[in-house]
């Protein structure tokens, strides 16, 4: 990779060109096997700063707290309540504004980087409610002044608690933490996707916990530690699928890092010909995956000493190995997060236990969660993959979106939207349709290191069945969620028949115009995932499911995998 220029697959265009869809991902497969997407080094050096400029931030509100003192006496203040609720606070910020997950070109946002802020302030855009049949006042799905108002109220609010002195108990007062839950409770009630944005699993959950400080401190940091334990547990459960190691294979061969062509390549199991994930891959999700679910529950139960300053580096060491792996969709300041969390709860209070509790609130925060992430494994289609906990374990929802320009068209002249459609921002940033074209079919190379990526393009044959398949642009569904939303960050819930719906009646597609690939996760009980076509105009074309058996056997440019069809509309 170049310091300044992308490191791309050298092919000869005239001839790459020609192949079917499958030959043309396979050299695009085979590069990023050995180089990863070839981002420029300066990105990567981009996204580093970005992190320092995130501690920073936080590192000056902290200190403008009165009581906390002393810029490089973070011993002095690190582990005071009053400084995690800060942190959490600005963090939620730093999310909900665009600043975080998803932010930038390593999520393929270009022009701008970020959405969020530039589309929620601003009223007829889309918005998602999560249920307008059931919860009166949310019907619709365009974006209100009222809706607008909110976000903005939400901004405020936060800004007001970061520069607020502590109250009678040593911590922000309770009223500026109920109007931030309540705000942001109203408002995801009108749009999820702005609760999603939020990290709302994360940081809301924390925020809950600060309520507790009311009953005794100690439930407070009690709770605090529940909400990380059920992170990282629900993180390693979500794990014990087959899908896992693809994972590995696909972040390892794009770490900016590991440098050598020959240290990536070892990461599959036979350079070229076999890009399924080799030995080290195995071994590292293995691991990795223990790690997860293992040691946080000896930090927890130690209560300090010797042991828990091991456990502590270990998941210190944890999470900066993802964190230097600057992975696709950028989580980068989640994890920055998480290691101050191992710091500031279970170093800063190591002896804070069960024995502790003076109240039942911390079990019940503590039961929601579980239970959230329980019926997020079971039953993945009700539940997004971010309250589910099941983080970056190569098992979401996904769409792929096969789409006429005719259709791009209509989505860039009705959708109230910041960016353009994913092509025309491709062809700006690389400069020629012809390098636009082969950095699609790196994208598409990505999904199929992915497990679910082979059955995504399998099912697209099916999808465009009857049409001449050049005709249409495939166009992965978090692209169009990233135009359409503002906001997108792995997670096809957010681009399923609601934002078909939305797109339908602003832009009146016609039958065959747009057809749509729909994917759900593996529930962690059952082998197989079940899947969905769709046309914008008509609606549901057949449904089905595929055995994941049959997903992780083949290679990423196989679009042959065995689909079992239940349903299909005449």
């Amino acid at each position: 990779m170049g310091f300044l220029t992308q490191d791309g697959p050298q092919v000869d265009y005239a001839t790459w060109v020609q192949g079917t869809r499958s030959e043309k991902i396979r050299p695009m497969a085979e590069h990023w096997a050995q180089v990863g997407f070839g981002t420029p080094v300066v990105l990567h050096l981009f996204y580093v700063v970005k992190i320092l400029l995130y501690v920073l931030a936080a590192w000056l509100i902290v200190l403008s707290t009165p009581g906390v003192d002393g810029f490089t006496d973070v011993k002095g203040w690190y582990d005071q309540p009053i400084v995690y609720e800060k942190v959490v606070l600005f963090t939620m910020l730093f999310e909900v504004v665009g600043l975080g997950c998803g932010f930038g070109p390593l999520n393929n946002r270009f022009f701008p980087p970020m959405g969020s802020i530039l589309y929620w302030l601003r009223p007829g855009t889309i918005r998602l409610p999560p249920w307008p049949t059931r919860v009166p006042l949310t019907r619709g799905d365009t974006r209100t002044p009222f809706d607008a108002l909110l976000y903005a109220a939400l901004l405020v609010l936060l800004l007001v608690a970061l520069f607020s002195d502590a109250g009678d108990l040593g911590v922000l007062p309770t009223w500026e933490i109920v109007a931030i839950l309540g705000v942001l409770a109203v408002l995801s009630l009108r749009d999820k996707v702005i609760f999603l944005a939020a990290r709302g699993e994360v940081y809301a959950s924390l925020t809950v916990a600060f309520l507790f400080v009311e009953a005794s401190g100690d439930d407070m940091i009690l709770a605090l530690k529940l909400v990380c334990l059920t992170i990282w547990m629900g993180a390693a459960t979500s794990k014990l699928t087959k899908h896992f190691p693809f994972v590995i294979s696909t972040m390892m061969s794009n770490n900016p890092v590991l440098r050598p062509r020959w240290l990536k390549r070892s990461f599959f199991e036979h350079f070229p010909d076999d890009l399924r994930p080799g030995r080290p891959s195995r071994w590292i999700a293995h691991v990795s995956t223990a790690v997860e679910g293992l040691v946080p529950l000896v930090m927890f139960f130690s209560h300090g000493g010797t042991v828990g300053a091991i456990a502590a580096v270990v998941m210190l060491c944890f999470h900066f190995g993802i964190l230097s792996a600057i992975p696709m969709g950028v989580p980068l300041e989640w994890n920055v997060f998480m290691m101050f969390s191992v710091v500031a709860l279970f170093v800063g209070h190591p002896d804070v236990g069960f024995s502790d509790l003076t109240s039942p609130w911390p079990i019940v925060l503590w039961a929601v969660l579980v239970g959230t992430v329980i019926i997020g494994n079971l039953y993945p289609r009700k539940v997004s993959f971010l309250p589910a906990m099941r983080y970056y374990a190569g098992n979401w929802d996904v769409g792929l979106w096969c789409v006429k320009p005719s259709a791009s068209a209509k989505i860039e002249a009705h959708v109230t939207s910041i960016a353009s459609m994913p092509q025309s921002q491709m062809e700006r940033y690389y400069g020629s349709p012809e390098n636009a074209q082969m950095m699609l079919y790196m994208g598409y190379a990505f999904r199929g290191f992915n497990s679910h990526g082979r059955a995504m393009f399998t099912l697209a044959h099916r999808a465009m069945a009857g049409h001449d398949e050049s005709e249409y642009v495939l166009v992965d569904g978090e692209r169009i969620c990233s135009t359409a939303l503002g906001w997108n960050f792995g997670d096809g819930h957010l681009h399923h028949e609601q934002l078909i719906d939305a797109l339908q009646k602003r832009c009146q597609f016609e039958p065959g115009e747009v057809r749509i690939v729909l994917i759900d996760a593996q529930p962690i009980h059952r082998q197989r995932q079940e899947y969905r076509l769709v046309d914008a105009a008509t609606g549901q074309l057949e449904t089905g499911y595929i055995d994941v058996a049959d997903m992780v056997t083949r290679q990423p440019w196989d679009d042959t995998v065995p689909v079992h069809v239940d349903e299909e509309t005449p």
